[in-house]
């Protein structure tokens, strides 16, 4: 544990390189209204910092910058203790103006809360797994084609285009649809699948004319790989940073941006509450020079997404950390009015 003295010396450098991007010396801390020590005092608490691992000299003659260690004992015990309480009123206004697709407040809050704060904004839209189909509808296109309409219980309408015989007559294809709706209602998206095999094969094969030729048009429209939804915010935001004028780190951070599923991965795990890692804490290498901040929303008790924010080390911690508390909140509020108002 840090005394007070050296607690304080620390949150004012932090604060300050968080401001400026530079190094910060104890000639301009003495200045601070909040210190009342000398420059010589200052120096030496600044050294014992340094020794213990909480700062970082740039070069011999510089001031002192946080280091990793510094900025994981600021999150923790002074952002903390003292975070504000939050309230956006993002959500709560876009489902005021009647949005009818959840996926769309998803998106604007993304983009809000790039906006706010500078940052890439990512958010982790309602896992698949908890994704679960409403209605279904097989529309023919040609005699030989159709498109499978999904509508889910999150307001996500999903084409699947599939090819059948054209032996399939109408009254089968109406059969099919009835039994469809009438085992898959209320089913994940994931699941389909498994259900069809299970149940959906059976019945057809009481109802339905040559089932077994039905049945294999029919897996190529439901035996799809899943696609999670990423809604990214700002991704341009972070050239704005002093930090990453190396071409070489914005080539590497795009690269991964680019790859879906590593980001997904970055933000899938079940949490509760803020989460923040810092610097070489992330385990991906394209990451180690920023800090990630992730929050959860919920519906009921399940986690139905991430939020999070891509910052550099040098990231307003209490400001971000305060942010995404409000919208992990409002984004749990307003999927449930979503649902209420949609009537599910």
């Amino acid at each position: 544990m840090l005394t007070e003295r050296q607690l304080l010396i620390l949150q004012v450098i932090i604060d300050d390189f968080i401001e400026s991007a530079h190094p910060v010396g104890s000639r301009a801390i003495s200045k601070k209204d909040e210190i009342s020590l000398s420059a010589a005092t200052i120096r030496n608490v600044m050294a014992d910092l340094e020794e213990l691992g909480f700062l970082e000299k740039t070069h011999s003659s510089s001031g002192r910058v946080p280091s990793e260690k510094g900025y994981r004992y600021y999150v923790d015990n002074v952002i903390g203790s003292t975070m504000a309480k939050g309230n956006l009123s993002i959500m709560r206004d876009l489902v005021r103006d009647e949005f009818i697709d959840f996926e769309k407040l998803v998106q604007k809050s993304a983009e809000v809360l790039s906006d706010l704060t500078n940052y890439t904004s990512i958010i982790l839209g309602p896992e698949i797994f908890e994704t679960k189909l409403k209605q279904l509808q097989i529309v023919p296109l040609t005699d030989h084609s159709a498109v499978a309409i999904l509508v889910t219980d999150s307001g996500h309408v999903e084409h699947r285009s599939f090819t059948f015989p054209a032996e399939i007559s109408p009254n089968d294809l109406e059969k099919i649809v009835n039994i469809l709706n009438d085992r898959l209602h209320g089913i994940s998206l994931a699941r389909l699948p498994e259900v069809i095999t299970k149940e959906v094969l059976s019945l057809m094969q009481m109802y339905v004319h040559d089932f077994e030729k039905s049945y294999q048009y029919l897996k190529s429209a439901f035996f799809q790989e899943q696609p999670v939804k990423l809604y990214i915010g700002g991704k341009t935001k972070l050239l704005t940073q002093p930090e990453f004028n190396d071409i070489n780190k914005i080539r590497a951070f795009y690269q991964m941006m680019e790859n879906e599923d590593q980001v997904v991965n970055l933000l899938k795990a079940p949490q509760h509450g803020i989460k923040v890692t810092i610097g070489n804490e992330n385990k991906i290498d394209e990451i180690k020079d920023f800090s990630l901040i992730t929050a959860s929303y919920q519906f009921g008790s399940e986690q139905m997404g991430t939020i999070a924010l891509l910052g550099p080390t040098r990231m307003e911690y209490r400001k971000v950390i305060t942010l995404l508390n409000a919208l992990s909140n409002e984004m749990t509020e307003a999927l449930y009015l979503w649902y209420k108002n949609n009537g599910y």
